[in-house]
């Protein structure tokens, strides 16, 4: 058996910290768990996130780069903003599937009051950066708009999409968030 490199361990800490926190939020973040979960000790996992708030700050941040390279290829392989927000919706619907779990940032989001400025900070990027891929899909569906109405609309989307998200968690009802999409469809919320 080969040992893990360093690298590797830091890898798996950041799997367990993300499953961790998209079912039991940042709070829900302990070293000490963490550490025997992927069987190293508590101090290892200090090595490489000297403190909670690095640790939440570098989640947030991966799970920001990697949805906007996902949004990105979204974009890049249709032009129809009715597929494209069908996609995004079914990211949402994704994390519900996987054991109940939330989308990361919009967890974290709803313990704002106790997270680091550093966490903070991530948090608020994802946010920014979703409202910001939600206007472009947008503008492709309402060509005259304003920049401003695209971006109101984006941040409604959003706010949306992750309440229909923790609704339909919080009741273990996945079909909460299903017929929640269809009405906001329906409704002209989203194309």
């Amino acid at each position: 058996m080969m040992a893990k490199t360093k690298t590797d361990m830091r890898e798996a800490v950041m799997t367990a910290a993300k499953a961790t926190v998209q079912s039991h939020g940042y709070n829900g973040l302990s070293f000490r768990e963490l550490a025997k979960e992927v069987g190293i000790k508590s101090a290892s996992v200090h090595y490489h996130f000297p403190t909670k708030g690095d640790l939440g700050a570098a989640l947030a941040r991966r799970y920001t780069e990697e949805g906007a390279a996902f949004l990105a290829e979204l974009l890049a392989t249709s032009e129809d903003a009715t597929w494209c927000m069908d996609k995004y919706t079914e990211i949402f619907r994704a994390a519900l599937t996987n054991d109940n779990r939330m989308c990361l940032c919009g967890i974290m989001s709803a313990e704002l009051d106790d997270l680091p400025t550093e966490v903070r900070i991530e948090v608020d990027k994802f946010a920014a950066m979703n409202a910001g891929w939600l206007a472009k899909v947008l503008s492709r569906a309402k060509p005259s708009a304003s920049d401003q109405d695209l971006q109101e609309q984006a941040m409604a989307i959003f706010a949306a999409i992750e309440g229909a998200q923790l609704v339909a968690r919080g009741c273990r009802d996945i079909g909460i968030y299903d017929r929640t999409i269809r009405a906001y469809r329906t409704t002209g919320l989203i194309p």
